[in-house]
């Protein structure tokens, strides 16, 4: 019998003579094995894996849980691409695979996931452009595809995302001018477009999203003057535009901003003076310095605000 032993181990478990391990044994007809677990095809719906330290490419066998609605797979150590069977989860409203190593591009499948309300996919090393596609997502509310290596335009299609309230595509590289379909999304509570190499104006449109409460656009190439329009979002509550290369006067406008508590203008080529209006807002934080912007300055504001003015050609 112990001759035996070493083939049973092999057959029937996976073992040390100490800790003998049953293997797992799912029942293919109506069951998918994913990460050592059996998952039951018709009445699998949530999956959460989110910090479980899991290695490898995410199985397309995924694709074969039709039923599920909530996948967490986050901040795990995923490599490989996104499987493109991901498009089979028609179900899904909630897909988290953010905090990983995933790479390649976006699969277009993922236009599939009409269903889906939220999208997390940040801090991966996700390439290539954002498929149009994503524009078939109507009832997207969350959409985080941050800190990744994403390029070319944003797709206009975006603005088909109405019920859209939280927009994050920072630390990409990201090109061409913000889409002037983003009128449309008049849910946004979050604009997060920072940390890319966006070019062009601001589009005036800006001033129709009067749900923002975060207008984040900084260390981009926008150009041009920053919009009046910025004025009609009275519930703002930061507004960064540092880091770019913005002209002209700032807008008496932003007067009207009395919730905000943060204003970032600073590296710039901004010029004149600086509206009096700016001290409606009592912001906790306004960074002015490294502009054209003329004396006198107003009152509520010290020399750490406007450091570093070239006032060469002011009057």
């Amino acid at each position: 019998m112990r001759f035996l032993l070493p083939i049973l181990c092999l057959f029937i478990f996976s073992c040390d003579d100490d800790n003998p391990v049953a293997p797992i044994l799912c029942d293919e007809s109506i069951e998918v094995e994913l990460w050592g677990e059996c998952y039951n095809i018709e009445t699998t719906t949530v999956i959460n894996k989110t910090y479980d330290n899991i290695i490898g490419e995410i199985p397309s066998e995924i694709g074969s849980l039709i039923n599920i609605t909530h996948l967490y797979l986050g901040s795990n150590l995923f490599t490989g691409e996104i499987p493109s069977e991901i498009g089979n989860l028609t179900n899904l409203t909630y897909l988290a695979i953010w905090g990983n190593q995933l790479t390649g591009e976006i699969p277009s499948e993922i236009g599939n996931l009409t269903n889906l309300t939220s999208l997390w996919l940040y801090n991966n090393q996700l390439s290539g452009e954002i498929p149009s596609q994503i524009g078939e997502l109507q009832n997207l509310e969350v959409l985080w595809l941050k800190n990744n290596m994403l390029t070319g335009e944003i797709p206009s299609e975006i603005g088909n995302l109405t019920n859209l309230g939280n927009l994050n595509l920072s630390q990409n590289q990201l090109t061409g001018e913000i889409p002037t379909e983003i009128v449309n999304l008049i849910n946004l509570s979050i604009f997060n477009l920072g940390y890319n190499q966006l070019t062009g104006e601001i589009p005036l449109e800006i001033g129709n999203l009067i749900n923002l409460f975060y207008l984040v656009l900084p260390d981009n190439q926008l150009s041009g003057e920053i919009p009046s329009s910025i004025g009609n979002i009275i519930g703002l509550r930061e507004l960064e535009l540092q880091d770019n290369q913005l002209i002209g006067e700032i807008p008496s406008e932003i007067g009207n901003l009395m919730n905000l508590t943060s204003l970032w203008l600073y590296n710039n080529q901004l010029s004149g003076e600086i509206p009096q209006e700016i001290c409606n807002s009592n912001s906790l934080y306004i960074s002015l310095y490294n502009n054209q912007l003329c004396p006198p300055y107003p009152e509520c504001l010290n020399q750490v605000n406007i450091d570093n003015q070239d006032i060469s050609t002011c009057p």
